[in-house]
């Protein structure tokens, strides 16, 4: 088969001939760079296989249970293997955990108590967070709980400010969010080794401090996790690395015995923790996106790096940039127009296997303080795992480019986002 063969498909898909061998030119310069990701993820897929097979997992596991759950032997049984793949005490994973969000809140709440204060030493976390903590104000907040929080910025060159986290110390001090992924910033991923000379500098001060990782958008995507550099927690939803594409809703939080216990206390009740919550038939899914999981978030990496090279190439800011490490999925590019940030999502939209012909709009999405524009034609609502993209409409105008279940679908709506801006009349050659 031949690059024609192939374009003569693409063709029929709106992509003109330019864009094509343009994006393929970008793609043959990445051949080595694509079989690091492979090999991660050959070492990744092992280390999930043989954590089923030492919880010898069977087709038992895999049948649902209703009402209260106890005794649902699929659902302990997924969660020591969790336990196994992250090297902790314990792990909690529940599809009543709605999203990554409410599983930072359960892990938050149950593991802080009045007069605590929380720390983050890499700058403000991920928007959503803050009615959470009550950086805005929120009904329920942590703040209205008379918990308080601190944070120590980066300094500019994207390093950790380790005088000023020193001094954020006190005897309040009782827990460190450290957030893995860049959210809606431009700073760096932290990558596991980063996280774990944090967290000995932290321990170095007060080994008492509970450090849990917020590790949305980094499972699999290194051959460690925060936890095996000495997170007590690590959180996440299922709907991004770990559920494979196939997980529908769901979140996880993996640590020390103590602090699962306490989360699991929050998330059901005071006096019956993990022993309650039924499956309800999504045991099956869970289990066999989580085996899926390396090799998709193998594409999905991929298609984070081709994005960066191809608008890299045409002159725009690539964060991280075309040459540099991965830590997440995900992959942000400043624009600096609204106009080519919307164009952008037209494409992702417009590339996807769910309501492809719909058009992406800006709206008010609860939890953020601007407006937002996402695309997102997925088969799980809102898995970012899936091919997507969206950011906040205010300066840099910048878009995170995130997901894909296969490399030729995010190759594919990486070609579609720029065949839009092209329609669009905007120049870019």
């Amino acid at each position: 088969m031949t690059n024609m063969d192939i374009y003569s498909m693409y063709k029929t898909m709106g992509i003109d001939e330019k864009v094509f061998n343009y994006c393929q030119e970008v793609e043959k310069k990445l051949t080595e760079r694509f079989q690091t990701i492979d090999q991660i993820a050959e070492y990744n897929q092992a280390k999930v296989l043989h954590a089923m097979q030492k919880n010898q997992l069977s087709e038992a596991h895999l049948f649902p249970s209703t009402g209260y759950g106890y005794n649902d032997i699929g659902r302990d049984t997924l969660e020591k293997i969790y336990a196994d793949i992250f090297h902790t005490e314990d792990a909690l994973v529940r599809s009543q955990i709605t999203c990554g969000t409410h599983a930072l809140h359960i892990a938050l709440a149950g593991n802080l108590r009045p007069g605590d204060e929380i720390l983050s030493p890499v700058g403000k976390p991920y928007d959503t967070l803050d009615e959470i903590i009550g950086i805005r104000p929120s009904t329920g907040s942590l703040a209205e709980y008379g918990i308080t929080y601190r944070q120590v910025d980066l300094l500019p060159d994207g390093s950790f400010d380790w005088e000023g986290i020193r001094n954020a110390i006190h005897e309040k001090t009782r827990l460190v969010e450290i957030q893995r992924s860049k959210g809606y910033a431009t700073r760096p991923t932290l990558s596991v080794e980063q996280i774990g000379e944090l967290i000995a500098f932290i321990k170095g001060i007060r080994p008492d401090i509970i450090c849990m990782v917020d590790n949305c958008y980094g499972e699999f995507v290194e051959m460690i996790e925060p936890t095996d550099v000495g997170a007590d927690m690590a959180v996440g939803s299922l709907i991004k690395n770990p559920g494979g594409g196939l997980a529908p809703i769901g979140g996880y939080i993996v640590g020390t015995k103590e602090c699962v216990e306490r989360s699991a206390y929050r998330l059901t009740a005071p006096g019956l923790g993990k022993e309650l919550g039924a499956s309800l038939g999504v045991t099956a899914s869970f289990v066999q996106g989580l085996f899926l999981a390396p090799t998709v978030t193998a594409s999905a990496l991929k298609g984070a790096i081709l994005a960066a090279n191809i608008y890299e190439n045409l002159g725009y800011h690539a964060i991280p940039n075309a040459t540099e490490e991965r830590y997440d999925i995900i992959q942000a590019i400043e624009f600096g127009d609204p106009e080519l940030l919307v164009a952008f999502c037209e494409g992702i939209q417009a590339a996807a296997p769910v309501d492809s012909y719909v058009t992406p709009t800006p709206w008010a999405m609860p939890g953020y303080d601007s407006d937002v524009i996402m695309a997102a034609g997925a088969f799980v609502s809102g898995a970012s795992i899936e091919l997507s993209a969206d950011g906040p409409m205010k300066p840099p105008y910048a878009v995170y480019f995130q997901g894909g279940l296969t490399y030729p679908h995010a190759k594919f709506g990486i070609m579609k986002s720029l065949q839009r801006i092209v329609e669009k009349g905007i120049k870019i050659w």
